[in-house]
């Protein structure tokens, strides 16, 4: 091998995922060598191994090189040491432009010779290549062309909506420049918008990113899968409009300024998913199952709700306070979901309360599914207590004759004695309410597994860093799954 360094320069990052480890890969090119990957970074958790690789990605993708520190610096502060430290070497490389290369680990090709095209005494071989490369050409193109109903598997759809305030006009309109916008010519610019800063924003934008002198007040994707059946067709060959209905906004209908859910999408069948049948007789201790407790369609939709609106408000809420500390009488009152937590999570960061948005959005997929709603970690068990307080609060609001109030669908479902029995509902959905001594002053500490008090009551880790730990008798969530937003 020759003993000239090559040059290096990043072109991509990729995340790797294991059941154990997840690593961040980047893709680089080399001056006389072929493509390559190569390591960045490793750690144990997926979703931060994910948001590692995306901000370098976004680092990369700018032209100036400007970085938002604070975004690493966030990252960095709940990576542990080393992968943190890789990450920073990192973020300095793709700045730079270029990559460290270890000597003895590339492939120099000598000049004109290996990574040229093969002489013609192996023609059938290249010719074959040829055709093949030309025959991904063709059905790519194919596919870019062709209908719903001609291509196999799925086909998903995402429809995004994000807002943003320009709270600082200048601000963004350098940061633009700085990044290689150039604004449209005055005589092509509307009177509502002479600078332009509908241009800047979007280019700053895309791809989704802070954009300086702008608040995002409002990001939401609509996800939905493509059905032949229900009419849909590929945007390219759709003869309607592409819609996406993303609902009233959640806060509105907290306030009861619209009577609908405000999902982003269909809401679900609950008649089908949860058929109530007709109990055997009035006699309350009779055992025959028709008798005994059942979820009913009208239960399970104010439940859905609730956790919906739950999972809404916690994502917002989220945002606005990023890791901040939550501090009562400052904060109450127009927060909706994280002052009704137990004090002791009000020192989490933005990732735990996304985390916790997350967890009622898996207790919602369950009654989607059809399953009951049974938790699996502490942060569900305590996102259903609210739900079922806060669908008990629904059900009050509707009164005796529902089907006069207007409420949407609701109306529509069937009608059952086991209607709005929430006590039932905590006395089948938990295995126990331990998780709920976190409110009393009486079992102060009690959160802690190796206290007294704890190892007493058999209660388990009950602090805040723990509340994700899937329970170990029950099957765990896929650690792999995203966010609804």
């Amino acid at each position: 091998m020759p003993e000239h360094q090559l040059a290096a320069s990043p072109h991509d990052f990729f995340c790797e995922h294991t059941p154990s480890k997840s690593r961040v890969l980047v893709l680089l090119s080399y001056d006389g060598g072929p493509d390559s990957l190569q390591a960045v970074l490793t750690c144990r958790d997926a979703e931060l191994a994910h948001h590692a690789a995306e901000l370098l990605r976004r680092t990369l993708k700018r032209a100036s090189g400007v970085l938002h520190t604070e975004s690493m610096d966030g990252l960095c502060g709940q990576l542990p040491d080393a992968p943190a430290s890789s990450l920073r070497q990192a973020v300095a490389h793709v700045l730079a432009r270029t990559w460290p290369a270890a000597a003895g680990t590339l492939i120099a090709w000598p000049e004109g010779s290996a990574h040229e095209e093969p002489d013609q005494e192996d023609g059938a071989d290249s010719e074959g290549s040829g055709e093949d490369d030309q025959a991904l050409e063709a059905a790519s193109s194919v596919r870019r062309e062709a209908r719903l109903r001609d291509l196999p598997g799925h086909v998903v759809r995402i429809t995004s909506l994000r807002e943003f305030h320009v709270r600082d006009r200048q601000t963004l309109l350098d940061a633009a420049g700085e990044q290689g916008w150039e604004p449209m010519p005055t005589d092509q610019l509307d009177d509502d918008d002479p600078h332009d800063v509908v241009g800047a924003v979007t280019w700053l934008a895309d791809p989704p990113a802070h954009v300086d002198g702008a608040d995002v007040l409002t990001e939401r994707s609509h996800i939905s899968l493509l059905r032949r059946n229900k009419g849909d067709e590929v945007a390219e060959w759709s003869a309607e409009p592409v819609v996406a209905d993303f609902g009233p906004g959640p806060r509105a209908v907290k306030t009861g300024e619209s009577p609908e859910h405000g999902l982003g999408e269909e809401l679900p069948d609950f008649a089908a998913l949860f058929p109530a049948e007709d109990p055997h007789c009035e006699d309350p201790e009779c055992e025959e199952e028709s008798c005994l407790w059942q979820l009913t369609p009208r239960t399970a939709d104010l439940l859905y709700t609730a956790l919906s609106l739950l999972a809404d408000e916690a994502y917002e809420d989220a945002e606005e306070l990023g890791d901040g500390r939550l501090v009562p009488g400052k904060h109450e009152g127009g927060w909706g979901v994280f002052p009704r937590l137990p004090k002791l999570t009000f020192a989490t960061d933005l990732q735990w309360r996304r985390r916790f948005a997350r967890a009622a959005d898996d207790l919602a997929d369950d009654l989607e599914r059809g399953h009951w709603p049974r938790p699996t970690c502490t942060a569900e068990e305590l996102a259903l207590h609210l739900a079922i307080d806060d669908a008990g609060d629904s059900s009050d609001e509707l009164g005796d004759d529902s089907d006069s109030t207007g409420h949407g669908t609701h109306s529509t479902l069937p009608v059952h004695r086991d209607d709005y029995d929430f006590d039932a509902c905590t006395d089948m959905f938990f295995q126990d309410t331990d998780v709920l001594m976190l409110y009393s002053s009486r079992f102060d500490g009690i959160e802690d597994p190796d206290g007294d008090a704890n190892r007493q009551l058999g209660v388990g880790d009950l602090r805040a860093q723990a509340w994700f730990e899937p329970f170990g008798n029950v099957k765990a969530r896929d650690p792999h799954r995203g966010f609804r937003r």
